[in-house]
């Protein structure tokens, strides 16, 4: 049995007093597909069937009809010659009626519904890609103008070396990737141009990865600012991760709940908010002292107040390196390579999804070495002058 209908926002995720999309409903034998049409409407201009009390609705409802006329041309053509019906060829076709935004406007309206945390990524995406200009039509996605793009952003001017950082490009590509794979389950694209790449496009190592020195860390634990300040919160939650490891969303959504007491000794097994990848944990002293302050809770602050407090802590120890939230992850790392525990359990500390993540730190702490030597040479030398 087959039947079709256009439906309103099947998914649910239209936000109160927004505009939501409308699709073709398409059931074969009990099982649905949705076709985006196109046209976004409020939930109230939806009714009996057809749009209602918009501007426009004499020429939206009359797409809906050619749409809905495209489906059922595939399916007929489909019983008549007796062959399967090709879903991803009819949703093709449907796009085509339904399709009057380029693949920049495309983009603009996917982005406004997406349900996920940094959305502001996605709008930086997307204001690189108009920046570009060479992607401006959905004949332009392809893969030699991905890469033409990539070899683009990394002409561009960055915070690091003068330019934007291996880690920047791969996180633009990330959400272009993304929403063209939202285009490729629609129909919208035959298939992914970013398949074809075969993932080229890596992360990269992350460069100039600092940490602090044993001296560094105690200074920023004796500092002492009023309790209960965002001063003293920030103190808190940096000393946390200092001595844990985690992220700082990690951090945020600690629950002493998920913690095993065994031997005296608060342990866990968990998987990472942002990687899902897994990481093992055992608080450690330092941790455990600062959870204790706030009835074995961490602080709650926005990245906002807790990152611009870290320059104030930082200030006030006298420090020369700017602190920031992965600094203290960073130094967790660090601190543990430097004190022999391996680089194996080091990686699962964290939750690195490779061991080649953590080998980053082993490089900063060869080259922390080798300063080390140089100094201790040049001392030896100058003693031996006459």
């Amino acid at each position: 049995m087959i039947t079709t209908a256009i439906v309103f926002d099947h998914r649910g995720r239209t936000k109160r007093g927004a505009e939501g999309p409308l699709e073709v409903r398409l059931t074969i034998d009990r099982k649905p597909y949705y076709i985006n049409t196109g046209v976004r409407v409020y939930a109230r201009q939806w009714a009996f069937d057809k749009v209602v009390n918009h501007p426009c609705a004499d020429s939206l409802n009359e797409r809906l009809a050619i749409i809905l006329d495209s489906v059922m041309r595939d399916i007929n053509f489909a019983l008549k010659h007796h062959t399967e019906i090709d879903i991803v060829r009819l949703k093709r076709h449907a796009w085509g009626c339904a399709q009057s935004a380029n693949f920049i406007e495309w983009m603009q309206e996917e982005i406004k519904i997406l349900r996920v945390r940094d959305i502001r990524h996605y709008n930086s995406a997307l204001r690189k890609i108009i920046e570009y200009g060479g992607m401006q039509d959905w004949s332009d996605v392809t893969p030699e103008n991905i890469y033409k793009l990539d070899a683009w952003l990394r002409k561009l001017p960055g915070r690091t070396n003068g330019k934007i950082s291996s880690g920047g490009v791969y996180n633009y590509h990330k959400c272009i990737k993304a929403l063209l794979r939202r285009a490729e389950r629609t129909g919208l694209l035959a298939a992914n141009p970013y398949n074809k790449l075969n993932g080229e496009f890596q992360r990269g190592e992350q460069e100039n990865t600092e940490y602090l020195t044993e001296d560094e860390m105690k200074a920023i634990m004796d500092f002492a600012p009023t309790p209960g300040t965002w001063l003293a919160k920030a103190r808190d939650l940096f000393i946390f991760q200092m001595w844990t490891g985690m992220s700082y969303a990690d951090a945020q959504a600690f629950d002493i709940k998920a913690y095993k007491k065994i031997n005296n000794k608060w342990l866990i097994v968990n998987s990472r908010i942002k990687t899902g990848q897994p990481f093992v944990n055992q608080l450690l002293p330092p941790a455990v002292e600062v959870l204790e302050r706030y009835e074995m809770s961490v602080p709650k602050i926005s990245n906002q107040v807790y990152n611009r407090e870290l320059k104030i802590v930082g200030a006030a120890c006298g420090l020369n390196i700017k602190l920031h939230t992965h600094l203290a992850r960073h130094t967790f790392a660090t601190y543990m390579l430097r004190n022999g525990v391996r680089m194996e359990n080091v990686s699962k500390m964290l939750g690195h999804a490779s061991i080649k993540q953590t080998q980053r730190y082993a490089k900063v702490l060869a080259e922390s070495v080798q300063e080390d030597f140089d100094m201790i040479d040049a001392k030896l030398k100058s003693k031996t002058k006459p």
